[in-house]
This record gives C-alpha cells, structure tokens and sequence, in this order.
C-alpha cells in the first residue's frame, strides 16, 4: 500500500485508527489477565497510580513526551506515530469504562488463556497498522534511533535494554508486575510473527509515508494516482 494521493492518506489514517483500536482492545485482555503485564504497560500504570490519573492519559503522556525525544533525534514521525500515541490508551480507557470483561481473580489457566489471546490480537493489529505505512509508533522509532547511535548493539539487545529500565521504573512507580510480564516480554514479537505468518505479511516490503511527505500531497491536492503503461 503507499499514500501517494489525499485520498491513500485519509483511507489508510483510518486503517491506522481501526488497528491501533484492535491492537488496544489487546492490550486490555493482557491487563485484565491480571497476572502482570508488559513493560511499557507496567510503566503507564505505575505512572497512572502514581499521579491518580488514568491509564490512557498515562500512555498518552507517556507517548508524547517519547515522540517529542524522537524528533530532537531527528527520527522520522508521521501521522500514524500520533495516532498511535493517543488511540491506544484512549481505546484501554473506553474498554475500561464499558466494563465488559471482568478482570480475572484466581484462575492462572484462563487468566493466561486470556493473555494469550490479547498478544495475538495485538499481532494481527500490527498488521492493519504497518499496512497504513504512515511510519512507526513513538517507542519503535525510539528504539530505532538509539540503535543507530549504539552501533555495535543489535537492535534486539537494545529493545531488551529499553525493556528492562522501562520495567524497573514502572515497578518503582507500582506497576504491576508478574508471570504475564514474562509472558509478554517474551511472547510479543513471537505472536507478532505469528500474526506476519498467517497473514503473509512483509513489513520490509511497506514504504512508510512521514509528516512531510504527507504535507507535500496534502499541499499539491493530489486525488488521483497517476496511470502508469
């Protein structure tokens, strides 16, 4: 797919929207699993109890503040990094407040039955959202832009370091922390993968359309694709 027209970018900002919302709806399965979450998720509730606020609003400030170290390393941000920085959260919030799934109190089988589950509906939301190309979330291009700095670490060494002070400072701050987070921190790119396989998703193969790319064909009120042959 590629946002070569107003129209690509509206259509694919709403496909960003739908995957970032599934990807969300994910997310709280793994929160409701109550048996320890993710890193980062260990981090936006630690930061949430702390200040009394909510976990949305958490993430979002979390996000922002990423996004805004993204760009004072020059790291390349589109419509979807935005977009993924507030749908997410708000969509934990919502869920939060309709209050269908009950948080699972005593019963390991289903609550990691139930995480499973959250991981690989994450998976497939990935697909929807990297289909938009309108480029990565804030903490992958974080990852990215620190791994570009530190040479002679491999990317995964530095998603792991990412993860471990992200987890340590979310668990000072009261973040929930348990066998799901192990689950998690070892099963999110496995289900990622899962989710590329059964799809015959490449994501190498999307060509991700930044803020101003974006601006350029909003500017020259492109509609069409130009007929090519």
């Amino acid at each position: 797919m590629k946002n070569n027209t107003v129209s690509d970018i509206a259509k694919h900002s709403v496909m960003a929207v739908l995957g970032l919302m599934l990807f969300g709806f994910g997310v709280h399965l793994t929160i409701q699993a109550n048996i320890g979450v993710a890193p980062w998720d260990t981090f936006n509730l630690g930061v949430s109890k702390t200040f009394g606020i909510l976990y949305g609003t958490a993430s979002v400030i979390v996000s922002f503040t990423i996004i805004a170290i993204d760009l004072l390393l020059r790291e390349r941000i589109g419509i979807g990094t935005v977009l993924d920085a507030i749908v997410v959260g708000k969509t934990v919030d919502l869920l939060n407040f309709i209050d269908i799934i009950p948080s699972i109190e005593g019963n390991m089988p289903v609550s990691i039955a139930m995480m499973i589950t959250g991981l690989f509906i994450m998976g497939l939301a990935q697909v929807v959202y990297m289909k938009a190309g309108l480029c990565c979330g804030p903490r992958d291009s974080l990852m990215l832009a620190i791994n570009r700095r530190l040479k002679k670490l491999p990317v995964g060494a530095v998603s792991v370091l990412m993860m471990v002070i992200v987890l340590f400072a979310g668990w000072r701050l009261g973040g929930p922390i348990g066998i799901g987070t192990i689950i998690c921190t070892f099963g999110i790119g496995a289900f990622m993968q899962l989710a590329f396989t059964v799809t015959r998703f490449e994501p190498k193969n999307v060509k991700h359309t930044g803020f101003v790319d974006c601006w350029v064909i909003i500017r020259s009120g492109k509609t069409k694709n130009k007929k090519t042959g």
